[in-house]
């Protein structure tokens, strides 16, 4: 009994969904609310060819003093034409019944015996829209048998038709085909745009990191640079060593910053610039900004304010900067508390919105085909050794939090 249940199944999972890709999206102009263009259309021309088929079925067995009643009549033009409706949904579902209705509308009303086509011509159009949807969305081995059926369907019919029957299946066969390797470039090409951009938004963000890393790192070993070079000055008579050393220092100093420029400094475009890098001193401004944006921000410090290393100020700005600019783009009208924690060896960061109706996403940048600006904040924390993390929270907001070590240079001497 389990066997015989099991075998249903796999027969019924092969006409609905084993066999059938997904269909493609449609194009906005074929899509009103909920309701697909294709489908209300599919409704329309299967109720057309009905009332064409009952009309000339009923007509034909008037002039031909038939024997049909008109209740059969009707039951078979709903047959050859109600296969239209389910194509989109189920294409090999309304194919097999297109396929069925046709063979037996053959078998109710012979070929010829009304004196028109042998197959009504509104059935012939169905079953060629539904083939078209066969070829379109199922797997190739379905397709060659659907074609092989429709030969030995149309000779079982009329042996005579055969060749009709091949042309005419040829037509939606080939145009499905078309459509259907028409539409793999197309997903393919979009595919590849999608991880491309993705790409681009993160070796953008690792350049900036680098140029900006670039001019913290080189104002320092310039600053080295200058020092060994007037310290043995300060000195009414510097020992020989002593000015030696110095020059090895200033001299290695020198070789470092070349080297340096050499590996980061192939990243600048455009002209350098000459404004001094953004700080957390310049956080009341960027809070302003978000503010003048649709945004509350409400910010809170704890700890004893201490001056920050360059990186680590400029990361941890760069980090809120692109959080509050996440919540404005993502959540905009919603509450955003900022808190800041200066702590005895690390900055800790922690960027929060409330839940906003009909918004998705927050303040970390997760939005449908976006979170790229989450990676950049991630890597900005990994690269000063700390950690970051962001999510959802309980009440459907968003929170990023990040932890930023303090490395003074006087404890690491």
């Amino acid at each position: 009994m389990d066997m015989e249940e099991n075998a249903v199944r796999r027969f019924a999972a092969t006409f609905v969904t084993d066999t059938t890709n997904p269909p493609a999206p449609r194009p906005r102009w074929l899509r009103r609310g909920r309701y697909d263009l294709v489908e209300v259309a599919d409704v329309i021309i299967a109720l057309i060819c009905f009332a064409i088929t009952n009309s000339t079925l009923t007509n034909a067995n008037a002039s031909h003093h038939g024997n049909y009643t008109s209740g059969l009549l009707v039951l078979l033009a709903f047959l050859d034409c109600a296969p239209l409706a389910l194509r989109t949904r189920f294409p090999l579902s309304a194919w097999a019944v297109s396929t069925a209705a046709i063979i037996f509308t053959s078998l109710v009303i012979p070929p010829g015996s009304l004196g028109g086509p042998d197959v009504p011509v509104a059935g012939v159009l169905v079953y060629g829209l539904c083939l078209y949807a066969v070829a379109l969305r199922c797997r190739p081995r379905i397709v060659a048998a659907a074609v092989a059926v429709t030969v030995a369907g149309a000779a079982f019919v009329d042996p005579g038709a055969v060749p009709q029957a091949v042309f005419l299946a040829a037509v939606p066969i080939l145009l499905g085909v078309v459509v259907r390797v028409r539409r793999s470039g197309e997903r393919q090409l979009e595919e590849q745009e999608r991880r491309h951009s993705g790409e681009r938004a993160l070796l953008e963000e690792r350049q900036r990191i680098a140029r900006e890393l670039h001019d913290v790192v080189a104002h320092h070993m310039s600053v080295i640079a200058i020092q060994a070079e007037a310290a043995p000055y300060k000195t009414a008579d510097p020992q020989p060593e002593l000015v030696e050393s110095f020059g090895e220092i200033r001299a290695s100093a020198l070789a470092g910053l070349t080297e340096l420029r050499r590996v980061l400094g192939v990243l600048r475009t455009g002209e350098p610039g000459t404004a001094p890098q953004p700080g957390m001193a310049d956080l009341d401004t960027l809070l302003g900004s978000a503010r003048s944006g649709g945004v509350s921000v409400a910010v809170t410090c704890s700890g004893n304010p201490v001056t920050l290393p360059e990186g680590v100020d400029l990361s941890a700005y760069r980090i809120v900067q692109e959080a509050l600019s996440n919540a404005m783009r993502h959540a905009p009208g919603s509450r955003v508390q900022v808190q800041v924690a200066y702590r005895a060896d690390s900055l800790a960061l922690e960027i929060r919105n409330d839940a906003v109706a009909s918004v998705l996403v927050a303040a970390g940048g997760l939005a449908v085909g976006g979170g790229h600006g989450l990676v950049g904040m991630r890597e900005r924390a990994m690269m000063l050794g700390g950690s970051l993390d962001a999510g959802p929270t309980a009440d459907g907001g968003f929170l990023v939090a990040a932890v930023l070590p303090l490395d003074h240079p006087e404890e690491e001497a």
